[in-house]
């Protein structure tokens, strides 16, 4: 049974884990690996090691709980999505992953694939950074936003972080509103006043990606009623709005119904989703609504559309969206 059996791949290689899930022919679902981040190491010798110990790792699990042999496998087609893109891992995963097809692409693709379950539709990721991607029924696609932390990412959680520090210092020198954030941040990070804390945030003791952690408090400052928190988040959720519409404006009619799915951390601000959500429904044919599927069931779903079948899934896991 295992010589005749058809298998299929799919992987979500992101910044914080790696999911791998197997499925068969029919669409079942049948194991499902995961570990930590595969590809954002400090040299390239590790970075390589890394990435080949993880993906393999995630793979041989997933083999594991499907109940075959990871050493024998070959897989039908095989769908691997990345953060930062497919550049440089393409060569490497051909060694490592036996597939008669395979595609290596990046985690937005697969996001929107799992968000739209395959179909047309928009993604709006908030997560460290901000970008924005869509598909129409056609297949073609489009982006907007994922400039980078210097030159764009607006709404991100980073920026938050960044707007939430410059309202402190507008604060502080009195050319801004009264905000809570001020007091909250110094007590937080434990700086003597805002200019000590502007500089430790210059240092690597906090790169960005410590920075961004700092975005929840800005939604529980909105919460407890400060209207500079709460400014904050209104704009970043203008900002979102502005990268779907660029998006939608690409590959859609007027008045077309679009399915619109926010991903990442930064939308677990029930403000920052709702401010979105009002903002976007101004368009005819826009619908908010929650991604379908998780980017590793994305990646299989890419793998199924790569060797032309089209199974209903069954016995999805509940990974993260």
């Amino acid at each position: 049974m295992k010589g005749t059996l058809q298998l299929y791949l799919g992987v979500d290689g992101g910044q914080s884990s790696t999911t791998a899930l197997i499925g068969n022919a029919q669409g079942e679902i049948l194991g499902r690996g995961s570990d930590g981040p595969c590809n954002h190491v400090k040299s390239a010798a590790e970075g390589r090691d890394k990435f080949v110990r993880v993906i393999g790792g995630c793979v041989a699990e997933a083999c594991r709980q499907a109940g075959v042999d990871a050493a024998a496998v070959r897989f039908a087609a095989a769908c691997l999505g990345f953060s930062g893109g497919p550049a440089d891992k393409e060569a490497i995963l051909r060694e490592i992953v036996p597939a008669e097809k395979m595609l290596v692409t990046t985690d937005a693709m697969i996001a929107l694939t799992g968000a739209a379950a395959g179909g047309p539709g928009i993604i709006v990721i908030g997560g460290t950074g901000s970008i924005s991607f869509g598909r129409d029924a056609a297949g073609r696609v489009a982006r907007a936003g994922g400039w980078g932390y210097i030159f764009g990412d607006e709404g991100g959680a980073f920026d938050i972080a960044r707007q939430a520090l410059r309202a402190s210092l507008r604060h502080h020198e009195g050319w801004g509103a009264k905000t809570i954030l001020h007091d909250r941040l110094l007590a937080v990070t434990g700086a003597k006043d805002m200019n000590e804390l502007l500089h430790l945030w210059y240092t690597e003791e906090y790169p960005r990606s410590r920075v961004a952690t700092f975005a929840p408090m800005v939604d529980q400052a909105a919460k407890d009623g400060d209207r500079v928190a709460g400014d904050i988040l209104s704009r970043m959720a203008r900002q979102f709005t502005l990268l779907a519409m660029a998006v939608r404006n690409q590959l859609f009619k007027e008045g077309e119904e679009v399915h619109v799915a926010p991903i990442g951390g930064v939308w677990q601000s029930e403000l920052l989703q709702q401010h979105f959500t009002n903002f976007v429904h101004v368009v005819e044919g826009n619908r908010v609504a929650p991604p379908r599927y998780a980017p590793a069931v994305g990646a299989l779903l890419e793998a199924y559309q790569l060797a032309g079948v089209a199974p209903h899934l069954a016995n999805v896991p509940e990974t993260h969206k």
